[in-house]
């Protein structure tokens, strides 16, 4: 399963030039030629160089025709050829992103959103290029107490890494009063770093800056280590990811949660405290990040079923199945290209899936879907309306009010 992957089958020296000498690395020179990657990737039929065919020139020594070719503009790092690849060759978090960057290299130029995002994460560590002295404001909004653990001045069980979208984003900000007000209703002893964060830089290493990825993780490990705390919480998937899977790397040792984990850890205590009835059929879309990287499909459906007058259903395609929203691997910043060239928005495909479930909300657990989704519910014939909430959010609607 993937959550059992090596960590150790690369370092962070890893190139090019030296991964077939990494065990990653060989077992990639055990490739069948298959072709499961490629029928399983979800923008594979606009790719000149699918994951299969990457691989067979890399072993033929043609992975510079890859490198000239704009084709690994379409990878959206799903983790779906990973997962189903049947001799377990790690395509998503290894070799696509290191053929990326020497993509990156070779472009005179990308394309203007994602270049201007990439810019904004190097001088103002979030790819909105807003102030980093923002990244608290929503605090003041968030109905209940959120310390900063710099004011504290002690140990804390929850250190929670809030994120760029869950922070600047007015949808994104939704997601994290609903996080603080289910921390205080838990009496979590719980605090966020505030406006010292910064992105945890997930997509810079599974797109094309894996020089990007090392400067904010370097950054975030130092700061993570001034403080003393018993976990590290997030909602974002995207950090989780980067914080499981690669942080260790850059030497951060501590246990994980994504917020689903964490409440769904705390059912029995959360539940006799959620006593509103939503009524509502709701429909869950497993993140990539959550999902296949990490093998986690069972917390956020847990906590969804144990909210009262919640009826769970789910789409055709779900957990290890489930179609990718889009905005991994720098998709978010990619639409206008994906357009241009005549592909079609993967987060509009998935929408009608939910949409012929009938159900009323489609729950996410990823930030970078919010905002996806919501877009593509604008564009999709649906004649039955459809909310998009994140699964805290509808925890936190349920609570007993304290009033």
């Amino acid at each position: 399963m993937l959550a059992q992957l090596d960590t150790t089958a690369v370092d962070r020296a890893t190139t090019l030039e030296t991964l077939l000498q990494t065990p990653a690395g060989k077992r990639m020179l055990t490739c069948i030629q298959c072709g499961t990657c490629a029928g399983t990737c979800p923008y594979g039929d606009y790719m000149e160089f699918s994951p299969r065919l990457v691989i067979n020139m890399l072993r033929r020594g043609f992975l510079d025709e890859v490198i000239k070719s704009d084709s690994l503009l379409r990878c959206v790092a799903c983790y779906a050829c990973l997962a189903k690849c049947p001799r377990g060759i790690r395509l998503t978090d290894v070799l696509l992103p290191l053929v990326k960057e020497q993509v990156l290299l070779n472009r005179t130029e990308l394309p203007n959103e994602f270049q201007k995002t990439l810019e904004n994460l190097h001088r103002y560590g979030n790819p909105m290029g807003e102030s980093p002295r923002k990244r608290a404001a929503w605090t003041a909004t968030a109905g209940v107490k959120v310390p900063l653990i710099s004011e504290l001045k002690r140990e804390v069980d929850v250190l929670w890494f809030v994120e760029c979208y869950t922070s600047f984003y007015p949808r994104g900000q939704a997601t994290s009063r609903a996080v603080a007000k289910l921390f205080n209703a838990l009496g979590v002893d719980f605090a966020i770093l505030g406006n010292d964060e910064k992105c945890a830089g997930e997509c810079g290493q599974l797109t094309w800056e894996s020089g990007l990825f090392e400067s904010l993780a370097e950054y975030n490990v130092k700061l993570l280590g001034k403080y003393k705390f018993h976990r590290l919480v997030t909602a974002d998937a995207h950090a989780y990811n980067a914080f499981v899977f690669r942080y260790p790397m850059y030497g951060l040792h501590v246990p994980v949660e994504h917020t689903t984990q964490f409440f769904a850890r705390h059912i029995e205590q959360l539940k006799p405290k959620l006593t509103k009835p939503l009524n509502v059929t709701v429909t869950y879309h497993d993140p990539c990040c959550l999902g296949r990287a990490a093998g986690e499909y069972d917390a956020p459906r847990r906590l969804l079923e144990a909210i009262p007058g919640v009826k769970l259903v789910e789409m055709t395609h779900n957990r290890v199945n489930s179609i990718c929203c889009g905005g991994g691997g720098g998709g978010m910043w990619l639409d206008t290209y994906y357009k241009q060239q005549g592909m079609e928005r993967l987060s509009e495909r998935r929408v009608r899936e939910a949409i012929a479930t009938g159900a009323d909300v489609l729950a996410v657990a990823c930030p970078y879907e919010v905002s996806r989704f919501e877009d593509a519910l604008k564009v999709v014939r649906h004649d039955k309306p459809m909310m998009v909430r994140d699964v805290v959010e509808l925890l936190a609607e349920s609570l007993v009010s304290e009033a």
